[in-house]
């Protein structure tokens, strides 16, 4: 049972809606009364309900109309039909209809309480297998650890630990790769709704009214290919978190919405009237400036406030070095366990050309420098020559004095260039960087010609 669930009574008799005022008060719900069809459709029109309790005869407006109109504009809403003459017919139609359950009158309050119980754990359980298959999708394979200890890094630690706890909007910027995501999750971590829903919105995957249908859901034929009724991000983040990552990528028409949203905390479903409430608390991440996107007129200032209300600012992993030994022995970790191909670390030299590379795509670059590292290695120790980056991290100007040691790897470097192209050396040349004639020269300086002109 959802306690302080939201229930609407409807029945045209006084004491009907009295009674079962009466037996449901106790149990903490939140309870409303239709004293005749029309009323109660205004009521839905204007605000959700978790149950209905509906008397299905009723003048002008009778029961089965108004569960049609609750199928079409709210079918998250749990329905129980009750009525003084009940029939085979009209029990299968109020089912067909959507009716959780179907109580003949009179009924007793322990049958009502049972009943209420019943569906709306039902309709409960309905909508937590929907977050638990979107959530699936969503994490399968992701790992949230947020790893580093250097200066930059304890300071985006302690405004998480600070922040976590409220239920502040929180802004997160950083360049691409740094690991905004892994941020908003250890607010999430820290927050009293960590065990409550989280819901994350890729702002550049959606565009146009999929993205609205996407945030708000739709009813069924609102649109073309709305072949069914859709429950939005907003609706199965309720009670939980939604995460907006790349917020600056969203159109002026959904900031706007976006700006009501938060105010208001209240929408509607495209293609519906209904305005449906939710608590949620939202985060958003972007890896551009929001300011010079205001002042260039493609985001809107007063949603900026709303959403900046605590800015956590993401260094780049070239201003913190310090913490790329860890990251990468962790991404080591990772994959090495994944993969089972026994390789035990790093070689010094290794790790000496991931600490010295700038890592234009961050964190995330270096995972999978890692992973292709642990692909290409042949030995128990990833070396530099493992290190390919569209040609070698390892870059002569800031290689050590070595040059013996610098034409060793290089020589290694083409070796495997050549192997994993099969000896083609036009394909070999172009994964270098080289044209064909120079790779030529450094193969017979190296003796590494196997025979092959291609």
């Amino acid at each position: 049972m959802k306690n302080g669930a939201s229930i609407l009574i409807v029945d045209d008799e006084a004491t009907m809606r009295e009674a079962c005022r009466e037996v449901l008060a106790s149990e903490g719900f939140l309870l409303n009364e239709a004293s005749s069809g029309e009323e109660a459709v205004g009521l839905i029109g204007r605000r959700s309900f978790d149950l209905l309790i509906l008397d299905l005869k009723m003048p002008r407006v009778d029961g089965l109309e108004i569960l049609r109109r609750v199928q079409r504009e709210s079918p998250g809403t749990a329905t129980v039909v009750i009525t003084g003459y009940p029939s085979i017919d009209t029990a299968v139609e109020a089912m067909r209809l959507g009716a959780a359950d179907f109580l003949p009158k009179p009924f007793t309050p322990d049958v009502l309480r049972l009943t209420v119980r019943r569906a709306l754990h039902g309709a409960r359980l309905t909508r937590e297998n929907q977050l638990l298959r979107y959530q699936l999708e969503e994490c399968r394979g992701a790992d949230y650890e947020l790893i580093g200890q250097s200066s930059g890094m304890r300071q985006i630690h302690d405004l998480v630990q600070r922040v976590g706890p409220t239920d502040s909007t929180v802004l997160i910027t950083g360049e691409s790769g740094t690991g905004k995501e892994l941020v908003a999750r250890a607010i999430r971590n820290h927050s009293p709704r960590r065990d409550k829903p989280f819901v994350t919105v890729d702002c550049g995957a959606l565009v146009g009214t999929l993205f609205e249908s996407e945030l708000f859901g739709h009813l069924k034929g609102s649109f073309t290919g709305a072949t069914s009724m859709k429950h939005g991000r907003f609706e199965l983040a309720d009670g939980g978190m939604i995460f907006f990552d790349e917020i600056a990528n969203v159109s002026p028409e959904i900031q706007a919405k976006l700006l009501r949203l938060i105010q208001e905390r209240e929408f509607t479903r495209v293609g519906a009237t209904q305005v449906i409430h939710i608590d949620v608390r939202i985060l958003a991440a972007t890896s551009r400036n929001l300011i010079e996107e205001i002042r260039a007129g493609r985001f809107r200032e007063d949603l900026f406030y709303r959403l900046c209300v605590v800015p956590i600012i993401l260094p780049p992993l070239r201003q913190r070095r310090e913490d790329i030994p860890q990251l990468a022995e962790h991404f080591l970790q990772k994959h090495s366990d994944r993969r089972g191909n026994g390789i035990r670390g790093f070689s010094k030299e290794a790790m000496e050309v991931l600490v010295r590379h700038d890592w234009p795509g961050n964190v995330r670059e270096l995972e999978n420098a890692i992973e292709r590292a642990l692909i290409l290695a042949r030995g128990e120790r990833i070396t530099p020559a493992d290190l390919l980056y569209y040609g070698p991290l390892i870059k002569p100007e800031k290689a050590a004095n070595d040059l013996s040691a610098l034409a060793e790897v290089e020589k290694e470097h083409i070796a495997r260039a050549l192997h994993y192209h099969a000896g083609n050396r036009s394909a070999a040349a172009k994964t270098l960087g080289i044209d064909r004639k120079t790779l030529w020269r450094k193969i017979q300086v190296y003796g590494l010609d196997n025979g092959r002109s291609s």
